[in-house]
């Protein structure tokens, strides 16, 4: 067995997790599984093919409510999980977080600090392939780059497959199903979409992990996980690093730089 099945294995049979959230073997790639026996360790894989943030799962009630849950958690997993402390969404002594570095080690983080401490001294995982699509948007004109999302956009056809992706769209009810008043348009169009994709980033700016989950959730491949890639790449160079006292949209000071006024 390998090193994360025998762990997991190890921690069912001490009684210390009632679920563990990680990957099996699918028909085409790796999907989630979860594990509740300690037999059923057997199936877990980690590998460079399971590319989704397993964190969508851990604020959901109906999965892991009442229970202490594990997961197998990859760089931006544990940038996730980090998040959902800081929003007071998930409590220590109810998850037991598996850490899974590139080379496949297993590490257990005993505290939130531990996931913290190991993403500062961590750099994460390089994407060339998102690298040169960002370095091709940036050159563009202004005319360009609003004609490029455009065309993208204009194939969306609000499966919100985005927002059940993200770990961070954990709201009880989404702007988009609020009708009084009607926010967002229901339909979809080209500017309705625009609506919808700019209120999402908007609501992820400062918190977005940059998994790209949701750009590979879509079922039209449609690059949004690059919009919250430059929203955080904004938010960072604007204010700096996220003290974890409070999310950019909800926090002011004083001595906020105010740059980005026009």
């Amino acid at each position: 067995m390998s090193e994360l099945q025998n762990k997991v294995q190890e921690l069912f049979e001490k009684n210390e997790m009632d679920l563990f959230i990680g990957y099996e073997k699918g028909i085409r790639k790796p999907r989630p599984i979860f594990v509740s026996k300690a037999k059923e360790a057997e199936n877990l894989i980690f590998d460079e093919n399971c590319s989704g943030n397993l964190a969508v799962y851990l604020t959901r009630k109906d999965l892991v409510g009442g229970k202490k849950a594990g997961i197998s958690a990859s760089y931006y997993a544990l940038k996730s999980i980090a998040q959902l402390f800081d929003e007071n969404q998930l409590k220590e002594e109810n998850l037991c977080v598996l850490g899974i570095s590139e080379d496949g080690t297993v590490k257990l983080f005993g505290s939130v600090e531990e996931i913290k401490q190991y993403l500062t001294e961590t750099p994460p995982p390089v994407k060339p392939a998102e690298d040169e699509l960002v370095r091709k948007i940036d050159a563009m004109t202004s005319d360009e780059r609003w004609q490029f999302w455009a065309d993208e956009l204009s194939k969306c056809f609000k499966c919100y497959a985005c927002r059940a992706a993200c770990p961070m769209c954990y709201c009880t009810k989404c702007i988009v199903e609020v009708n009084r008043p009607q926010w967002i348009q229901p339909w979809a169009t080209t500017i309705s979409n625009m609506e919808w994709q700019i209120n999402r980033v908007m609501h992820l700016a400062g918190r977005c992990s940059d998994c790209g989950a949701c750009g590979a959730a879509c079922p039209l491949g449609i690059p949004i996980h690059i919009l919250t890639h430059k929203m955080a790449e904004s938010v960072k160079e604007n204010f700096g690093e996220s003290d974890g006292k409070g999310n950019v949209l909800s926090t002011f000071k004083p001595d906020d730089k105010e740059n980005f006024i026009h």
